[in-house]
């Protein structure tokens, strides 16, 4: 299952994501020429109601996904959660509601071969790492966008370097969920008061969110929580064989004098006969060689954790300053996100159906919608076009007939749109 360090592998699950802003997208359909001027116009409009629409609807799932979140979010008190009698049940609920919403975002889910190929693989962080993934209940990763880069990496101890070609996740979602308290394995309970020893505190039952931007495919095993810097083979060796090369001439100078200082120890403290002064010379050299044999220790231990730290610090550098945002913090993004997401697909299966010739299947018009993007945009992306149907169904702005879809005209769509804002606004007015 290895793959050469070299050889750089797509992902296996297309892009979804249309990464164009609103406003270039709008600019780029009004210049298409499908529309007179007046035409245009009323797809701008057009275009502003959606939005409206869509952050209005959008605004009840965020509620819905922070009410989901309180009991398992890891900076809220335990205590100030309250009693919940089904956790498991709510545990399901926010997988359920957060991976929505990610899907929503145009986010996929990084496949198991994905993951295992990216441990096998070393990337932006030059360092050997273990992630302790046993030592949580569930974690998934999930990605959007992605673009290969080339970067140099050092050879032969940073004399030479070599180009390698990486491929690069846009965003990168992970979501890491700890045992409940009382059904840990004995191994996460382990891991567990490790983590409390080094002040890194995680309480039982919370569920972690990461978002991170720019991410190397081979760098995802650095994104878990606790991960460890550990001492490669070279490290290793570039330790140890100073080590040995300086310890063992002390050592054997060491042999030949330990008995001396057994004896002359052993007369101060009463227990053997008299010693001569060549007997406390050598006594003395003996003890001023254990001096030396700790401090040489106490050296290669510093450098021990010297090498350590820089690891640390790579590991650092690279990863953490990616990361853009944790825990509920990354609600309101992702709730934007694909709130956005949603528009975009809207409004481009509106236009593309406003403007054909005749109706078209949902084959025909997905291609199309791929075609312009890929000519317009420059964006290659696999278009959701069943979820674009089903919001303008949803609108009531879509007919079928015959496996084959149209769309009201714009002045028929505005009434529409205007009539379920109308709607949404009435029945906001009447919730309790």
């Amino acid at each position: 299952m290895n793959r050469a360090q070299g050889e750089a592998a797509a992902p296996e699950q297309p892009d979804r994501v249309i990464p164009r802003r609103k406003s270039d997208i709008i600019e780029r359909l009004v210049a298409e020429g499908g529309l007179d001027e007046t035409g245009q116009a009323r797809l701008r409009q057009l275009a502003r109601m959606l939005g409206a629409i869509f952050h209005y609807q959008y605004f009840e799932e965020l509620d819905r996904l922070r009410e989901a979140y309180f009991h398992f979010d890891p900076e809220v008190d335990p205590r100030a959660c309250g009693e919940k009698k089904d956790l498991e049940a709510a545990y399901r609920g926010l997988s359920e509601e957060f991976v929505r919403i990610l899907a929503d975002a145009n986010f996929v889910e990084i496949t198991h071969d994905e993951i295992t190929r990216a441990f096998a693989e070393r990337a932006l962080v030059r360092v050997k790492i273990k992630a302790p993934v046993e030592d949580y209940r569930d974690v998934r990763m999930f990605r959007r966008g992605h673009h290969t880069e080339t970067i140099d990496i050092p050879v032969w101890f940073g004399l030479r370097h070599r180009p390698l070609e990486v491929v690069v996740y846009d965003d990168v979602v992970l979501m890491v969920a700890t045992w409940p308290d009382g059904i840990k394995p004995a191994k996460a309970r382990k891991a567990f008061a490790r983590a409390r020893r080094g002040a890194r505190k995680i309480r039982c039952g919370a569920v972690l969110f990461k978002y991170f931007r720019h991410i190397a495919r081979a760098d995802l095993e650095a994104l878990f929580p606790n991960v460890r810097v550990v001492m490669s083979l070279s490290d290793h060796f570039t330790l140890g064989v100073p080590a040995i090369v300086g310890g063992v001439p002390i050592l054997i100078k060491l042999a030949s004098t330990m008995t001396v200082l057994f004896v002359v120890a052993g007369f101060y403290l009463g227990l053997t006969g008299t010693i001569g002064d060549s007997d406390t010379e050598r006594a003395l050299a003996a003890l001023s060689g254990l001096f030396a044999l700790g401090a040489f220790l106490l050296r290669q231990w510093g450098n021990f954790h010297r090498q350590s730290l820089i690891h640390q610090k790579q590991l650092t550098d690279n990863i953490y300053y990616r990361n853009v945002n944790n825990n509920s913090g990354i609600f309101n993004y992702l709730i934007g996100e694909a709130e956005e997401q949603d528009w975009k697909e809207a409004l481009l299966a509106y236009y593309g159906l406003l403007t054909a010739a005749q109706p078209l299947t949902r084959e025909a018009l997905g291609a199309g919608i791929e075609e312009l993007l890929a000519r317009a945009f420059g964006v290659s992306a696999d278009f959701k076009i069943d979820d674009a149907l089903a919001r303008l169904k949803r609108l009531d702005l879509l007919a079928e007939s015959d496996g084959r879809f149209s769309v009201l005209p714009l002045p028929a769509a505005l009434a529409q749109l205007d009539k379920e804002w109308a709607q949404l606004c009435r029945a906001g007015a009447e919730a309790p």
